[in-house]
């Protein structure tokens, strides 16, 4: 029988900039019980982990304070106990899996270590003693070789491996409650599947009760018992599943369930948040017939780019006397791109995708094969002729954060490959170029000023967008370019991205790991891997009728809700 472990009664939290107080959390309750699985669902900014790093007593200090109510676990209220007092109670009885392993884990010490260090703090395990039991958890939560990975540091290891680690660490003082705060954003469907099944499991080995974060409606409709939808500090829906999924109340519920693009029929521009709230909902589809009179046209010309026999190979030399170690990246890779296409290229971690895209880019040179842009064979140019492909091929990457100057306002950013490649005559023309840019990609005028910082992830991405169009180029590389992004703001940027091709008659390389996405981009579809081309074809047909084993594995491991 279930009872209550943790109750949020009238929970309301502030934060202060410049003296000056802002509710961000407005008078949220909610229950948790033992032994059950509770989804917290919204986009970034509703409030979904200022909640639970409440729960945990970490909320910064000097700059937030709980106004109003309390939290309850085992009849204590946390709200009122000591730093000290919660120290005992973190990890021990309630333990968190936060979203970027890479930055929760110390980069200087080795996996094994950092676990270990957790049962010395809180148990009486001696060394000897909490190194078995660290081999034992990363038994538990499925890591290849854990010996291996025990020895190994955070960059030696898979992004689905760090999130094992960082689970194994979170359950390893057998908590009552484990919080997961987007434990799989950015990972592979296939990993995120696993992961999933996993923290099921030891839910149900463990007798824990999780809270599951994410912005993903669908994948956690597949792991929660119940589910609450936050939006904007609120509450704003909370009940079963089933009922959630089937019978939504909220019209922001709603949005969250159909956001997402739909893998039976293809809108020619995807619902928003906003589109929802505003009752402005497109429902225009791409017919069949549509599309075959698409393709039928830029199909009929010569292709822009062909690839052609293309090998990467990488060279790794353990010790001085050791032999060196090939590894094939890319292997006798071919397919054809032609003007106007949007070619999806999908597969999981490491099999090839995005040194495929370096080696089209000229950013690392292909070992063999060739790559013929409008019937010039690229790995065979200067320096001086690649840096003038560079104004025709651009890239959009996977971070946009990490891809701008924190130092330099983003007009300047955009700015700075105009004035390499000569486009304008003077910064006041290129300056007026970038105004009419941001309006393009749906930003202000007002932007051109600010530092990157200031924006929010899909802004970013939408300047990171009208940089890479700022040099009028011909084919666009987006490089996982939506992954870590609200599904909301996935849609605003995919809607974005498709009207720029049919304004601009852009030509794009779509890479990802989301099958539904590519597929609701790409006019044909390559699936990658280890290296090679796995199966290529229309994307409708290929999603319809994929003929390989890991196509259909890749397709079964898409969450698709109720």
């Amino acid at each position: 029988m279930k009872t209550l472990l943790l109750t949020v009664v009238d929970l309301s939290i502030s934060f202060i900039s410049n003296h000056i107080e802002k509710e961000v959390i407005h008078n949220i309750s909610f229950e948790l019980n033992t032994n059950e699985i509770l989804g917290i669902v919204g986009e970034s900014g509703s409030g979904k982990s200022v909640s639970s790093l409440a729960i945990l007593g970490l909320l910064p200090r000097n700059i937030s304070k709980i106004t109003n109510g309390c939290i309850l676990f085992n009849d204590t209220d946390l709200t009122k106990i000591s730093p000290k007092e919660f120290q005992k109670i973190r990890g021990n009885d309630i333990a968190m899996i936060f979203q970027e392993p890479m930055s929760s884990l110390n980069p200087s010490m080795t996996c094994g270590k950092q676990v270990q260090e957790i049962l010395l703090q809180h148990t009486i395990l001696s060394k000897k003693e909490a190194k078995t039991e660290t081999l034992l958890l990363f038994e538990k939560v499925k890591l290849p070789n854990p010996n291996r990975v025990y020895s190994a540091y955070p960059h030696e290891i898979s992004g689905g491996q760090k999130q094992r680690v960082m689970i194994a660490m979170a359950i390893a003082c057998k908590p009552k409650i484990l919080i997961a705060d987007e434990p799989t954003t950015a990972l592979d469907v296939t990993v995120q599947k696993e992961i999933i099944l996993l923290l099921k499991q030891l839910q149900a080995e463990e007798d824990m009760s999780i809270i599951f974060i994410s912005h993903d409606l669908s994948l956690v409709s597949e792991i929660s018992d119940r589910i609450l939808v936050m939006y904007q500090g609120q509450i704003v829906e909370q009940g079963l599943v089933k009922q959630i999924f089937k019978n939504p109340e909220h019209i922001y519920t709603k949005a969250l369930i159909n956001s997402k693009p739909s893998l039976e029929v293809r809108l020619k521009r995807l619902p928003t948040i906003k589109d929802f709230m505003s009752d402005t909902i497109d429902k225009t589809i791409i017919s069949n017939s549509d599309r075959s009179k698409f393709h039928d046209k830029i199909y009929s010309k010569p292709p822009l780019l062909e690839v052609i026999n293309l090998d990467k190979t990488y060279i790794s030399k353990s010790g001085w006397f050791s032999k060196p170690e090939t590894f094939k990246a890319v292997n006798h890779v071919n397919f054809k791109l032609f003007e106007g296409e949007t070619l999806g290229l999908v597969g999981e971690s490491g099999c090839g995708k995005s040194t495929l895209a370096n080696a089209i880019l000229q950013l690392d040179k292909a070992t063999s094969g060739s790559i013929v842009y409008q019937g010039t064979d690229t790995t065979k140019l200067s320096k001086k002729e690649v840096r003038k492909l560079r104004k025709d091929i651009q890239i959009i990457f996977q971070d946009p954060y990490a891809s701008l100057n924190p130092r330099i306002p983003v007009g300047n950013v955009i700015m700075e490959p105009m004035k390499v490649h000569g486009i304008g005559n003077s910064d006041k023309e290129r300056k007026e170029f970038v105004l009419e840019l941001l309006q393009n990609v749906g930003l202000d005028e007002t932007f051109f000023n600010r530092y990157p910082h200031e924006f929010s992830g899909g802004q970013r991405q939408r300047i990171g967008i009208a940089r890479a169009i700022s040099l009028e180029p011909k084919l666009i590389i987006c490089d996982e370019s939506v992954s870590a992004l609200d599904i909301s703001v996935q849609a605003q940027v995919l809607n974005l991205l498709n009207e720029l091709k049919e304004n601009f008659g852009f030509t794009y390389i779509f890479i990802s790991h989301d099958l539904a996405v590519v597929k609701y981009m790409s006019d044909q579809l390559i699936v990658m891997n280890q290296g090679e081309i796995e199966e290529m074809d229309d994307a409708d047909i290929i999603y319809n009728d994929p003929k390989k084993d890991y196509t259909k594995k890749l397709i079964h491991a898409i969450p698709k809700g109720l």
